[in-house]
């Protein structure tokens, strides 16, 4: 029997409602249902179930995609997201009916879109200590009130020295995310490349910057301390004389969609953009 993991968003109780139906419609349709939801769901089995799952449905926001990601990091299941809440740019615009949607998966009626993801490690007194993985970004921030001291490198290359509130590496799929609210541009997901921010630097030149997949960015910590922060989840304490070494990892997460997955109607939707009198379609 064929398989989906379905993701949900546990505090919301329209998640929960909409879960039971699409288990229930998902059954009829020949697919069982392995779900993350605390002490499980009607008709659904629990993590800890060894069946393997061929794609994983989230019902929730983008923060619960992030979650969906972590569980799926490494696999070749594909993320299709559910919104059931305010309209995100990784979930459908438009919410399918449970039937609908099983119908869809069943027939596997959707599109993929692979997505690009970064890879870190810190160093401390020249060894590897800790890596990690970003789908949105990593941000290097102060883990206190006073501002960070960071160095910043580009390609083996000196680029600047911030005092700062931190610095924002960003994937295009973050790059409507924090990057976003922190003024920097917005990358289509096709476009492979890496949004280099800084926050609120005390510099001439605090841009932020759009940089090739291929290259490397190198941080030096010169203050006390500071925190880098992957997706806004996952979280390392960072000492003066640490380095972090931020790359386009090698994996990616692939993301499905339904409905047409043009980017450009997707910002229309989130910020309600003024399209009133276009002569298209």
């Amino acid at each position: 029997m064929r398989s989906a993991l379905l993701v949900v968003h546990p505090t919301r109780p329209e998640a929960t409602s909409f879960a039971i139906e699409l288990i229930s419609a998902l059954h009829e349709v020949g697919i069982s249902s392995i779900t993350n939801y605390p002490g499980g769901l009607p008709g659904s089995e629990g993590m800890g179930s060894d069946r393997p799952y061929e794609i994983a449905i989230v019902l929730g926001g983008d923060g619960t995609i992030l979650r969906a990601a972590e569980l799926v990091l490494g696999t070749d299941v594909p993320i299709l997201g559910i919104n059931l809440g305010n309209v995100g740019f990784l979930a459908e615009i438009n919410r399918p009916t449970a039937h609908e949607l099983a119908a869809a998966i069943a027939a596997k009626n959707y599109r993929g879109e692979p997505r690009l993801l970064l890879s870190s490690e810190i160093q401390r007194e020249n060894k590897a200590i800790a890596q990690g993985w970003a789908l949105n970004e990593f941000t290097i921030e102060r883990s206190h009130a006073q501002m960070v001291e960071l160095f910043v490198q580009i390609d083996d290359r000196p680029l600047s020295r911030w005092g700062c509130d931190g610095v924002i590496c960003a994937t295009p799929t973050g790059s409507t995310a924090y990057a976003f609210s922190a003024g920097g541009p917005v990358l289509w997901p096709e476009v492979d490349a890496i949004v280099v921010l800084p926050l609120a630097a005390h510099a001439l030149f605090s841009r932020p910057m759009v940089i090739s997949p291929e290259s490397s960015v190198v941080i030096d910590i010169e203050s006390r301390e500071a925190m880098i922060s992957a997706d806004g989840m996952r979280k390392t304490p960072l000492l003066s004389g640490d380095r972090i070494v931020i790359r386009k990892s090698k994996q990616q997460v692939e993301l499905l969609h339904i409905e047409s997955a043009v980017f450009t109607d997707r910002l229309v939707a989130k910020f309600k953009l003024p399209i009133e009198g276009w002569r298209g379609e």
